[in-house]
């Protein structure tokens, strides 16, 4: 695969793992992935907003547990550390939805260097998705 775009809109730590690993997995296979943060994980596209990231819902007391198993399963287990190792891939390109920007209070002064920019929706879709081999909705 040459080219895989993915819309995140979860911000709970044990939802957001997914995506991530999955764009860390094809990057490390040379695939091109362009990501486009969404609803409340456009937050994980700020420092502040990546640490705070907790585990969700019925598994919210396990949150250090899966934190251990990640660390034990080799990879980093603060999500601005993931965010880091994909951008060091040099084929990882992370965007935060404007709207979403404007919503959750994520601009310019404080979306994490790793990310591209702020981005419209439709741009992304144009742009990316509609040009990627594969899309993928977490």
């Amino acid at each position: 695969m040459k080219s895989m775009a993915i819309v995140v809109r979860d911000d709970a730590y044990d939802k957001i793992l997914t995506p991530l690993a999955f764009a860390y997995l094809q990057a490390a296979e040379g695939t091109q992935v362009d990501m486009l943060f969404v609803n409340w994980a456009v937050k994980a596209l700020t420092e502040k907003g990546a640490h705070a990231l907790k585990v969700d819902g019925q598994h919210a007391g396990q949150d250090a547990w899966v934190r251990q198993q990640v660390a034990k399963a080799g990879l980093p287990p603060d999500v601005y550390d993931i965010i880091k190792a994909l951008k060091s891939t040099g084929h990882v390109h992370l965007y935060a939805c404007s709207l979403a920007s404007a919503i959750f209070g994520v601009d310019k002064d404080n979306l994490i260097p790793e990310a591209e920019d702020i981005v419209g929706a439709s741009w992304f879709l144009n742009e990316k998705a509609s040009k990627a081999e594969h899309y993928q909705y977490f």
